[in-house]
Formats: C-alpha cells, sequence, structure tokens
C-alpha cells in the first residue's frame, strides 16, 4: 500500500533554525584540523595567496593596457616596462594555477582523510550505545542521516574554506572600485539583493525534505536489498514477489520525485526571475563605466579594470550567498553528525569494583522485570533463580516465553526494569560494564556470519590472538569447523560468503560450527549458546554437545535449546512461560513433575517414533 504523501511545509525549517546550526562550524574545524594539520595549514595558506591574486592580475592588466596605448603614441618606442608587468602577470597567472592545485589537492586528502575519520567514529559511537537504543526506529533515523552525510562534510569543508578566500576576494576587489567609482556599489548591490533573497526565500527546503523522508529512504534501500539479493533470491523467485516489491519500490520513489521535482521547480523558476533583475543591475553598471571612459574620465586601463572587477564582484558575492545557503543547509547535516555522536546512554560505572577473578557463588536474579522502552507490556517478570559456579544451566520453554531476552539482561545488553542480578552477591551494577561483557563467551541463534576470511570468523572470538595459530586450530578443533577447514583449498585464509570476488558461501551448519569456534576462541569465564546447533545434524548436534560439556567442565554456561535430547544433558533445566519462571530441576526431577517440561518432551519424543 503506497504511503500517505508527506507535507514538506510540516517539516520546514525556517531560517533560524539553519543559522543556529552554524554553532557546529567551530567543532567541524576542529575535528578537520585534528586529522592533519599540516594539510590544514597548507590549505589555509594556499588560500590566503590564492585569494590576492585576481585583483593583482586585474590591476597589471590595466597597467598594460593604458602602456599599450602610450607607446602607441610615443615616438620613441621603450617597451621594457611593458615587457615587465607581462612577465609579472605571466608568473602571477603560474602562481594562480599552483595555488589552485595546491587546494584542490589538500582538499581531497582533507577529505578522504576526515571521512575515514567521521566514519570510524559513528562505529565507534554505535559500539558504545545501549542495545535499546540501537532497537529503535528514531535512533536509525539518526544513524542514517549522521551516516549518510559523509561525503557531504567534506563538501562542506571546501565550501566554508572557500568562503573565506572568497571573502578576502571581495573585500579587495572592492577597495579597487571604491578608489575609481563609489557609485557602482549601489548598482553593485542592486544586483546581487535579488540572489540573497531568492536564496533565503529557500533557505533549508532541500534539508527539510531529505529530513522528512529519513525513514523512507531506509525503506527504499530494504527494498533494494529485499529484491535484489542472493539471500532473498529464493523466495523472491519461489512466491514471484519482484513484481510486487519493484512496484512498491516505485510507488515510494515516485512520491520523492513528485515532492522533489515540486520543490526543484520552484527554485528554478523564482531563480530566473531574481537573475532578470541582477544582470539588469549588472549591465546598468557596466554602460556606466564605458559612457565615462568615452568621456574621458576614465582610460582604457581603467575601463578594463573596473568592468573586469565588477563582474567578479558580482560573480563572487552572488557565489558567495549562493554558497552561504549551502554552507546552512549542510550545517544542518553536520548538527545531525554531532547529535549523534553525542547521544547520551547509560553508561557503566566508571572505577567500579573490580571483577572477581574466579566465579565461587555465581550470578542470581531477584525479581527480575522487563519491558521495552515505550512498551507497558512485560516481557519477563518476578524472575527468580541462581546460576551457580560451574554449571549448566538449560532454558527451555515455547516461542516468546522470554529465554533471549534473559541472556540480553544477564549480558547487560538491557537493565532490569525492576529488580537486580547480582555477581557474587554484588549488584552487576557495580562493575564496569565492558570488563563484565568480556566474562563472556555468546553464540547467539542469529549470529553473524562475517564475510572476512575464515580465520577472522573464528578470531572474533577474541580478535587480539588473531596471528596464534594454535589457539585457532584448538578452537576449531573444540567447535568441529576443523573438519569445515580441511575440506576448504585455502583453509583459514578462505574468503567466505558470496559478497566477494573468490568468496566461498558455507552451508548452515558449517557456518554454525565456525560461530561457535568463536565461543571457544575467547575462553570466557561463562558461556552462554542460543540455539548453537540448530542448523546442525542430529548426529553433529550430538557430538558437538558431548564435547561441549567435556571441554567446559568447571566453566558456567547458559545453553538455549529446542531439542530436548540436548537439554538433558545440564545440570538443570529452567522452564519459562510467558515470561516467567514455571519450574527448575533436573530432568528427571521436572519428568516427574509431569508439568510443561514433561509434556513437551513426551510430544518431541513422540515425532521421533
Amino acid at each position: 500500500m503506497p504511503k500517505p504523501k508527506k507535507s514538506l511545509e510540516s517539516n520546514k525549517i525556517n531560517l533560524k533554525e539553519s543559522f543556529a546550526s552554524l554553532k557546529f562550524v567551530p567543532r567541524f574545524f576542529k575535528e578537520i584540523r585534528k586529522v592533519n594539520p599540516l594539510l590544514f595549514y597548507t590549505n589555509i595558506g594556499s588560500r590566503i595567496l590564492s585569494a590576492v591574486i585576481p585583483l593583482a592580475l586585474l590591476w597589471i592588466g590595466k597597467i598594460i593596457i593604458d602602456e599599450v596605448v602610450v607607446q602607441i603614441d610615443a615616438e620613441v618606442k621603450d617597451l621594457s616596462r611593458l615587457w615587465m608587468f607581462v612577465a609579472a602577470e605571466f608568473g602571477l597567472a603560474i602562481l594562480s594555477d599552483l595555488l589552485s592545485r595546491a587546494v584542490s589537492l589538500t582538499d581531497a586528502l582533507l577529505g578522504d582523510q576526515y571521512s575515514i575519520d567521521t566514519s570510524v567514529k559513528i562505529i565507534e559511537k554505535t559500539a558504545e550505545l545501549n542495545l535499546d537504543q540501537l532497537e529503535d526506529s528514531e535512533f536509525y533515523d539518526k544513524l542514517e542521516r549522521a551516516r549518510r552525510q559523509t561525503t557531504g562534510r567534506v563538501g562542506l569543508m571546501s565550501n566554508i574554506l572557500a568562503q573565506g578566500e572568497d571573502l578576502i576576494v571581495i573585500i579587495s576587489l572592492l577597495a579597487g572600485v571604491v578608489v575609481f567609482e563609489p557609485w557602482l556599489i549601489i548598482l553593485l548591490v542592486v544586483s546581487i539583493v535579488p540572489t540573497i533573497i531568492n536564496e533565503i526565500k529557500f533557505s533549508g527546503t532541500s534539508y527539510s525534505l531529505a529530513r522528512s523522508w529519513t525513514q523512507e529512504r531506509r525503506e527504499l534501500d530494504y527494498l533494494r536489498y529485499a529484491g535484489a539479493s542472493d539471500v532473498t533470491a529464493k523466495e523472491v523467485k519461489l512466491f514471484g514477489l519482484s513484481g510486487y516489491l519493484a512496484n512498491r519500490f516505485k510507488s515510494l520513489s515516485d512520491q520523492y520525485y513528485v515532492a522533489n521535482k515540486k520543490l526543484a521547480k520552484k527554485r528554478a523558476g523564482w531563480g530566473s526571475v531574481f537573475n532578470v533583475i541582477g544582470t539588469s543591475a549588472y549591465y546598468g553598471a557596466y554602460l556606466l563605466i564605458v559612457y565615462r571612459t568615452v568621456l574621458g574620465v576614465f582610460s582604457l586601463g581603467d575601463l578594463t579594470f573596473l568592468s573586469g572587477s565588477f563582474n567578479r564582484l558580482r560573480s563572487k558575492l552572488q557565489g558567495f550567498f549562493t554558497r552561504f545557503t549551502a554552507i546552512t543547509e549542510s550545517a544542518l547535516y553536520l548538527q545531525d553528525y554531532f547529535e549523534f555522536l553525542d547521544l547520551k546512554y547509560e553508561d557503566a560505572v566508571i572505577d567500579g569494583l573490580p571483577l572477581p577473578r574466579e566465579i565461587k557463588k555465581g550470578f542470581r536474579l531477584k525479581n527480575v522485570g522487563f519491558k521495552y522502552p515505550k512498551s507497558d507490556k512485560w516481557v519477563v517478570r518476578n524472575i527468580n533463580f541462581e546460576l551457580l559456579a560451574g554449571e549448566k544451566l538449560a532454558f527451555v520453554g515455547e516461542n516468546g516465553a522470554g529465554k533471549t531476552t534473559l541472556i540480553k539482561l544477564l549480558l547487560r545488553f538491557y537493565e532490569p526494569t525492576e529488580g537486580e542480578i547480582l555477581l557474587e552477591d554484588i549488584p552487576v551494577k557495580q562493575y564496569d560494564k565492558a570488563q563484565y561483557q568480556q566474562y563472556f563467551g555468546v553464540i547467539f541463534q542469529d549470529f553473524v556470519k562475517f564475510e572476512l576470511t575464515l580465520r577472522e570468523n573464528i578470531a572474533m572470538g577474541d580478535i587480539r590472538e588473531i596471528d596464534n595459530q594454535f589457539k585457532l586450530d584448538a578452537a576449531a578443533e573444540k567447535s568441529l569447523a576443523n573438519q569445515v577447514i580441511a575440506d576448504i583449498p585455502k583453509g583459514f585464509d578462505q574468503q567466505l560468503g558470496k559478497r566477494f570476488k573468490q568468496g566461498k558461501d558455507l552451508s548452515g551448519g558449517q557456518w554454525q560450527k565456525i560461530a561457535i569456534a568463536r565461543a571457544y576462541m575467547k575462553d570466557a569465564e561463562v558461556l552462554i549458546l542460543d540455539e548453537p546447533t540448530s542448523a546442525l545434524d542430529a548426529r553433529a548436534e550430538t557430538e558437538a554437545f558431548d564435547r561441549f560439556i567435556n571441554l567446559t567442565k568447571g566453566k558456567t554456561a547458559v545453553i538455549i535449546s529446542h531439542r530436548f535430547s540436548t537439554v538433558r544433558i545440564a545440570d538443570r533445566i529452567m522452564v519459562l512461560k510467558d515470561g516467567s519462571v514455571l519450574e527448575i530441576g533436573t530432568h528427571e526431577e521436572l519428568m516427574e513433575k509431569d508439568q510443561l517440561y514433561a509434556e513437551l518432551f513426551n510430544l518431541q519424543a513422540a515425532g521421533y517414533q
């Protein structure tokens, strides 16, 4: 279904908001300077020198023409002064070109380095934020605007520096014009006022349109992916979805096109009207200069200098105000970037209690409840249980019972809405979050298939040990990933996935063995396996769990699985229903109680008979 059309007026950024965004420019340039101070100051120095050359060239041109006129009328020709100024003009032209190239080169290099720097900062900031922020659509709108404008920020840098350069040019040319004919300044103002009015009239409109369509552009990106991806290709073909996805993409794209076309036509129309007024004023000034030259007030050199200066002044001033509007719009995107970097998050306690080197008692959850922000529904509530040191505890229950949510609470991806979690009888909030999370080795059901080398995929468990071949081999053997490696010609150096050249895709079971190897790679105090073997066949799964139990003796572990044949090997089993603990005990104890666990176990067992 097509979405209702958006009103640009309701989202329009006013002039005050556009100007307010300029407060981020000083911070912006501090970041650029830090990236490469040498390039930064070379760029500024080159621009300052470039800014004084236009007036010098015009002035020398005036002198050359006047000297030519003098020499035409002279009986004895002395061209030495003429050739000296021609040589000076030639030298300035060469210098101007060299400075222009220096500016372009330093712009490009600074832009590339700053683009890299900002992308790294966005990645690092995203890693700092809490999971509830990462799962919020409004956050993703901020992230999208911050991420998309990397190229725009590089353009903003060049525009602001060019603005400073042009300001020097304008001041120098104004001084030259005032010396000869102050009245020309009035005509100059008249010629550029229409441009100023036009830019003010449409200030912020492009940004307003882009901002109001942030969510829809994310939807367009997703539709592109869903309609043209190897991941979705099978179902798109099987269910004949290409037409539906293409039509939905076209419908949404057409709405954006119509809104953008309306704005572009309006801006172009008013721009044409204002340009006629400005051009008329310019030619009025030009006629004045020609008329006074004919009357003998100005020399031919003065005519050349004034007409050239006035033309450049008008062009520079128009560019100055047009660029100023572009700068204010780009600064709005800059505001999005810095607001993203400044997003607050519930940080861990700084200089908190040191984490115990060894878990002796374990974890305890006391009356833990959790509901997502902006939601009144409790996902889990009144959760009370202990995870003892060295114990293998399994979570079971029907889909939506709250198993994975409890894991995320235990990992401190979320903080409980009520109640508390304790480690060694101390609330986990009192520990440094980053250090606390290093306690855990986790394989989630939706683990990431990194399209990197096989070595990198396994080393993700402890990336500092990426060159420790002994540790990599050991993790691969424990997880049975060594069987996958043995079947691949390039072994650990094989590129995985189809995204890149010479990449090799793996079966679900092969990917899962590599993912499990990550958990062994970390050698963490606590291992959490959330449906870790769902893609393995029955034989491989049994072997993987048997090895897991033997290899993690003395380690604390949490296992989530829907296969009761594997769950029964845990020390204890906790059964969840509707976000609450229904029962807990060993396999034998729960079978004797004959409640939900026994019912689910018997249902599954009957399926194998």
